[in-house]
């Protein structure tokens, strides 16, 4: 695919594999929060089947003309059919303005490449998840892959509406602790909350993905103050506040 500028080039030159999506259906989940249902131009063929928790890829959107890339997790692939869903977090912005618009017929190119997942050894007895709506689809297929583990789930709010948010919870097994977004409103919750849920850093695992100065200090948290090994921590800069 040509047009992608210089992040196009410097995906190619690392093996970034291309491909067309075509959209199907969408909905609104609510006001702030729509799902976009997609064939996926033989993108989960050429994966082999091997899906991993969290798995993402790279849209491309043009704005003023110039390629941006922006990264979603995939939601319920399907390999024999050829089919995922894609849910995006609306705000002001080029991908949320072509969500909202989105209707059948519709394609977006996309690349793959940087996406990944390593499964802690050992399992976690209780996930420490810290989460916002844009990365509530990466939480969902995080809980999805460890349907008997425990989890407490620290997660950011904004509007009222989140409240119907399409999280995958269950009752006897899931913790979530809702945040009103608030500046240092996450952190110092989480600051408060997580270490009685720690146990012994080697053994524990949080994953996170959110803000991205706000992940980056959480980040630094847990690593020096509570001793968890960089090989237990999960961690990923999902937007960045205006």
């Amino acid at each position: 695919m040509a047009g992608h500028g210089w992040e196009g080039v410097v995906l190619k030159l690392m093996r970034g594999k291309d491909f067309t999506f075509t959209v199907t259906s969408a909905e609104d989940v609510t006001g702030h929060y729509r799902r976009v249902h997609l064939e996926d131009g033989g993108l989960l063929a050429a994966t082999g089947g091997a899906l991993h928790p969290t798995m993402w890829v790279r849209l491309w959107f043009r704005d003023g003309g110039k390629p941006h890339q922006r990264a979603y997790t995939l939601v319920d692939p399907d390999p024999e059919r050829g089919v995922f869903t894609l849910e995006f977090a609306l705000h002001e912005g080029i991908a949320s303005d072509w969500a909202r618009n989105a209707e059948p017929g519709d394609t977006i190119e996309a690349t793959v490449q940087g996406t990944g997942f390593t499964p802690p050894a050992p399992a976690p007895e209780r996930l420490l998840v810290i989460g916002d709506p844009a990365s509530l689809p990466a939480v969902n297929s995080l809980l999805d892959a460890y349907p008997e583990t425990p989890a407490t789930i620290w997660f950011e709010t904004q509007h009222a509406s989140d409240a119907d948010l399409p999280f995958r919870l269950d009752e006897d097994r899931h913790d979530l602790r809702r945040v009103d977004r608030a500046d240092g409103a996450l952190e110092a919750r989480v600051r408060a909350e997580l270490p009685e849920l720690l146990g012994d850093p080697a053994d524990a695992y949080v994953w996170l993905a959110t803000e991205a100065a706000a992940t980056r200090s959480l980040t630094a948290y847990l690593r020096k103050e509570l001793a968890v090994p960089k090989q237990r921590v999960n961690s990923l800069g999902y937007w960045r506040a205006a």
